[in-house]
């Protein structure tokens, strides 16, 4: 989609017709959430083409069911808008990762909760810093193959592989929970097992053990569709064996249901690397979890 209007959330053009995840609503105001896209592969240090994830990811969506038998919902009983794509400046991460925190805000000014499809992980950090304001008591779910904790990656501190660090900077790693992290330095495992609540390799397991502690506080998931070991998930930019598969993910999202999830990200699907579309299919899946998940 081409703009937004002077506010920011709505498409220019009120008969925009363009592809929206199953189910949208043509109503913004009806609307208890809002799906956006992040479409940025800026700083990828692999392989590219996660900017084209968020259309796709809508364009398959309907080959999804509407309704989930692991959430017994259905898309029907709740309602939600397609934004479309927010309009990022090519190749300025700066600039990107503003016009993110900028769009989502405006969103939690119109009290409606955020679905970003990405997109390189570096974007989240735009949507985390809008919540993060919103919601000054924000706990931050990472879930992920990648720890993404350096203070910068050869030399530039905006890199997909730094947003977590900039995460734990702003709101303190004590408020940072990472789940399924099997890739990264030595440093940044040390890190993690130092300063933020770290599980690595598992999601479920560990995500149930601490419910307890998160109930009763706003949290954000961020999610990287490289935490799915890469024989369900081959489309995207660095992907990692011996990750988790679809069962323990959308077992998780089930644990997730049950906390006040006040935004939701899924990141790093690259349509360009997987022509089966395997991974833009189960990104459907998941986005459509998350809308039936958290919203209320």
């Amino acid at each position: 989609m081409s703009g937004f209007d002077g506010q920011g959330l709505r498409p220019l053009d009120p008969a925009y017709s363009g592809n929206v995840f199953i189910g949208a609503t043509e109503d913004f105001g009806a609307a208890q959430a809002v799906i956006y896209g992040m479409p940025m592969d800026w700083t990828v240090s692999f392989r590219s083409g996660t900017r084209l994830g968020p259309t796709r990811i809508r364009e398959v969506s309907v080959g999804v069911e509407e309704y989930s038998p692991y959430l017994d919902r259905d898309l029907s009983d709740i309602r939600y808008f397609d934004a479309g794509d927010v309009p990022l400046p090519f190749g300025n991460p700066e600039k990107s990762v503003e016009a993110l925190y900028r769009y989502v805000k405006s969103l939690y000014e119109a009290e409606k909760l955020p679905l970003g499809l990405g997109g390189e992980h570096l974007a989240s950090w735009g949507p985390l810093r809008a919540a993060w304001e919103r919601h000054p008591d924000l706990r931050v779910i990472h879930i992920d193959a990648h720890a993404d904790l350096r203070e910068n990656y050869e030399g530039e501190p905006l890199s997909h592989a730094t947003v977590m660090r900039k995460v734990c900077d702003g709101i303190g790693p004590d408020r940072v929970y990472q789940f399924g992290i099997r890739s990264g330095t030595r440093d940044e495992f040390q890190w993690a097992r130092d300063h933020t609540h770290f599980f690595p390799f598992d999601v479920a397991d560990p995500l149930r053990r601490v419910l307890s502690e998160l109930r009763g506080h706003p949290v954000y998931v961020t999610w990287d569709i490289d935490v799915m070991d890469p024989a369900y998930a081959p489309g995207t930019g660095t992907a990692e064996h011996g990750g988790i598969d679809p069962r323990e993910a959308f077992e998780a999202m089930r644990l997730l249901s049950e906390l006040n999830v006040v935004g939701f990200d899924l990141m790093e699907v690259a349509p360009p690397i997987d022509p089966s579309e395997l991974s833009q299919i189960l990104g459907a899946k998941l986005v459509r979890e998350a809308l039936l998940a958290f919203v209320r």
